[in-house]
C-alpha cells in the first residue's frame, strides 16, 4: 500500500468485475457497475501507472456493463481471463477455440438428462457459463454438475473454472493470474495492487505475490466465497467496500 501511494506513477491496478466492480445477480446480463465506479477509475487512472479489468467476461460486454469504463484514461480490459484485450477502443485475440461451441451444443441435452430445473447457460464467446443461482437448489446442482462438466470439458479440451454459483468451460492455457503477470512486465510496473472477489482471483493474487513487487491483495467479501477473504490483505464489504477504498487511493494522490 504505502509503495502505491508514494510512487502511484509506477502502480498498476487490477480489478475484477463481477462482485467487484459490480454487484452479483440472478441473471449475469442484467448485471451493472456500481454507478459511482466508472468516475472513480477514471480520477484513479489520472494518477497510477495502469488500471487493468481482469475478468472472464468479454471485453465488450464488460464495456456494456460498465457505461463510462472506456472513458477511464489508460485502461486496458483483459477478458476472458486474458485471451482477448481491449485498449484504445480496439479488441485484439487469437480466433475462438473450436471446443466451446461443441461443449455447448451438448450442455442443454446434458442438464436434461441431469434433471436440473433452473440452471442456466450462457454464451460467452471464448467460454461458456453454467449458472445454478436461479435454481431450488443451487449449491446441490452445482454439485450434481462437477463431474459431468469435467468429463464434458475434457472430451473437447476445455477446462473448468469454478466461481460463485457457476461453472464455466473455457480453452487452458490462461487465468486471471498470468494475464496479470504478463502484464505488469509489459507496463515494467513498480507496484501493484488486485481486487477480486472470486475463486478465479486467487490465480491474480498468487501473481501478486510472485511478482516481487510491493503488491496489495484485496478481497471483494460475499458471504459466498471464504477462500479470498483468508488469503487477502485487505477486505472490503462488497462492491460499495470497493469503491470506497479507490475513492481513499484518489484523495490520498490528490493531496500529494
Amino acid at each position: 500500500m504505502e509503495a502505491i501511494l508514494k510512487d502511484p506513477a509506477g502502480a498498476v491496478i487490477g480489478l475484477d468485475f463481477d462482485g467487484t466492480l459490480s454487484p452479483i445477480v440472478p441473471d449475469p446480463a442484467t448485471a451493472v457497475i456500481h454507478p459511482k465506479a466508472p468516475a472513480v477509475l477514471a480520477e484513479l487512472g489520472a494518477h497510477v501507472l495502469a488500471v487493468a479489468i481482469v475478468t472472464g467476461r468479454p471485453p465488450a460486454t464488460a464495456l456494456e456493463l460498465g457505461p463510462g469504463l472506456a472513458d477511464v484514461p489508460g485502461l486496458v480490459v483483459l477478458g476472458h481471463y486474458g485471451f482477448e484485450r481491449w485498449e484504445d477502443g480496439r479488441i485484439s485475440a487469437p480466433p475462438p477455440p473450436p471446443g466451446v461451441p461443441r461443449a455447448e451444443a451438448e450442455l442443454q441435452l446434458l442438464l436434461g438428462s441431469l434433471g436440473l430445473q433452473g440452471v442456466t447457460i450462457e454464451d460467452k464467446g471464448r467460454a461458456v457459463a453454467v449458472h445454478t443461482r436461479r435454481s431450488a437448489d443451487p449449491e446441490g446442482a452445482l454439485a450434481t454438475l462437477r463431474e459431468p462438466l469435467a468429463r464434458l470439458a475434457g472430451k473437447h479440451g476445455l477446462v473448468v473454472e469454478p466461481g460463485r454459483m457457476v461453472l464455466e468451460l473455457r480453452p487452458p492455457g490462461m487465468d486471471k493470474g498470468h494475464a496479470l503477470s504478463l502484464f505488469l512486465a509489459e507496463r515494467a510496473a513498480r507496484s501493484v495492487m488486485f481486487v477480486g472477489d472470486d475463486l478465479g482471483d486467487l490465480a491474480a493474487f498468487d501473481a501478486v505475490r510472485a511478482s516481487g513487487l510491493p503488491g496489495v491483495t484485496v478481497c471483494s467479501g460475499s458471504a459466498e466465497v471464504t477462500a479470498l477473504a483468508e488469503r487477502a490483505d485487505i477486505v472490503v464489504d462488497g462492491p460499495d467496500g470497493v469503491v470506497a477504498l479507490l475513492e481513499e487511493f484518489t484523495s490520498a494522490f490528490s493531496r500529494s
